[in-house]
């Protein structure tokens, strides 16, 4: 009888196998870039960049870099991850090409944040169009996140200073688009900002909002159709004057500070006049309720229409208390243009802009944790490159898969599905991927391959 060592088969290593694909789930971006048609808009938007005679297409470059982020990678070197599998992702730049790459986009500043900008919007409408009734506008309305995100700094780089939180690093503002619960989300504006950039700085959630506005297609540029959410820092009188400016006329739903006017408004708040909230689910929660203030305190500064809608609810034991605060009750306040509708209805609606940072969290896995390069124009490219990462991982699950996949966030994503190796077979002068059929989400991979292929080629 022989003994058996340890609790795990022992297997033997050698190198120089060949016929094996690590990371060949990934063939669901590449997939993605073809169908929508993202590989020839980065090219084109890129031509002017192009040396002559030079091998390597820029576009091809960005979208590598791009590929290697939503991998999970986080510098421009782990682009080789890519340059190791030349059958599914072809020729690979090197590390040096690259870095030149991105210095010349970012010496070139505004021209080439905008062309990497113009592409994705027109990228954008032809995926949601794709996308039909899983499109996030698909009921003819759209909600956009607007959101600051804290990026920590480990060396001197520039415009990293100390932040509120007393961290050290950039203080970025983001922008996300909703697609509700049975999807994730994706980005649409990234404005770097020095580390001890203000919160509430009007100017600069004006600027993030004209570029979130921008990504979307034409029609959903202005018009209430379009909601605007943002926590308490957007709650100012600049910020709010813009969203309701004639010819704009977007909705919002946007958190106010609970002031001393809003405070002594509440107080006088008859017990008859307040609501039972909702909770996520959307039926009654004990031991929160809503109100509306909108006639108490003097809003004739504010835009008209303006509308002040209160929250009062019991804290989770161990919660600690504000000053504004009432009676044990938490308090928190938002404004909103919307007409109509159930109080408890608005307030669900505002408080789901909580999703963002679901949002945030694969941002920062998905090259947003660290700025990996030294100057402001620089790191300015990485963002854009970012988000090209983050739009193919909200592009491929809105075409390819379906259900509670959809909402798998980008570390499950890599984990499952694109992390899972393939024998590439070549038979017929065409190239097979085998997943083997143990994986647990082979099934997974197969079925949203086959979706991709039923969508139309780009024109």
């Amino acid at each position: 009888m022989s003994k058996r060592i340890g609790l795990y088969p022992r297997v033997r290593v050698v190198g120089g196998g060949s016929g094996a694909v690590s990371k060949a789930g990934a063939v669901l971006l590449v997939q993605t870039v073809r169908k929508v048609g993202l590989d020839t808009a980065i090219s084109a938007a890129l031509a002017p960049w192009r040396k002559p005679r030079t091998v390597h297409d820029p576009g091809k470059v960005l979208l590598d870099v791009a590929l290697a982020t939503a991998l999970g990678g986080d510098c421009l070197a782990d682009v080789a991850m890519l340059r190791a599998e030349p059958d599914m992702f072809g020729p690979v730049a090197s590390d040096p090409t690259v870095s030149r790459l991105i210095d010349a986009l970012a010496a070139a500043g505004p021209k080439a944040l905008t062309a990497i900008r113009t592409a994705r919007a027109e990228v954008r409408s032809r995926v949601w169009k794709l996308a039909g009734a899983d499109s996030p506008a698909a009921g003819g309305s759209v909600i956009v996140d607007i959101d600051g995100v804290l990026v920590l700094a480990h060396s001197e780089k520039q415009d990293a200073t100390a932040t509120w939180k007393k961290t050290f690093g950039h203080h970025p503002l983001v922008a996300f688009v909703d697609h509700g619960p049975a999807g994730s989300g994706e980005p649409v504006a990234a404005l770097l900002r020095p580390g001890n950039a203000g919160s509430n700085t009007a100017a600069e959630h004006i600027e993030t909002a004209q570029l979130a506005l921008a990504q979307l297609p034409k029609h959903l540029r202005r018009g209430r159709q379009t909601l605007i959410r943002t926590d308490s820092a957007g709650g100012t009188h600049t910020f709010l004057d813009w969203l309701s400016r004639p010819g704009r006329w977007l909705s919002y739903s946007v958190g106010m500070p609970i002031t001393d006017t809003v405070h002594q408004a509440v107080l006088k708040i008859p017990k008859k006049a307040w609501a039972p909230a909702y909770d996520a689910s959307g039926t009654e929660r004990p031991g929160a309720w809503v109100a509306e203030i909108t006639d108490m305190p003097d809003l004739n500064t504010w835009p008209k229409g303006m509308r002040l809608v209160v929250r009062k609810e019991r804290p989770h034991p161990g919660a600690q208390l504000r000053f504004t605060d009432l009676d044990g009750l938490r308090l928190t306040c938002f404004a909103t243009n919307t007409k109509g509708g159930q109080l408890a209805g608005l307030e669900l609606r505002h408080r789901r802009r909580a999703r963002c940072e679901d949002r945030i969290r694969g941002a920062r896995d998905t090259g947003l944790r660290n700025l990996p390069l030294q100057d402001t124009a620089q790191n300015q490219i990485w963002l854009e490159i970012a988000q090209l990462a983050l739009d193919l991982l909200a592009w491929m699950p809105i075409l390819a898969l379906t259900g509670r996949t959809r909402r798998w966030e980008p570390k499950k994503l890599r984990l499952r599905l694109f992390s899972a190796a393939a024998q590439l077979v070549t038979t017929g002068r065409r190239h097979w991927l085998r997943f083997t059929a143990r994986w647990p989400w082979t099934d997974i991979i197969t079925h949203a391959i086959d979706r991709l292929h039923t969508l139309p080629n780009p024109i």
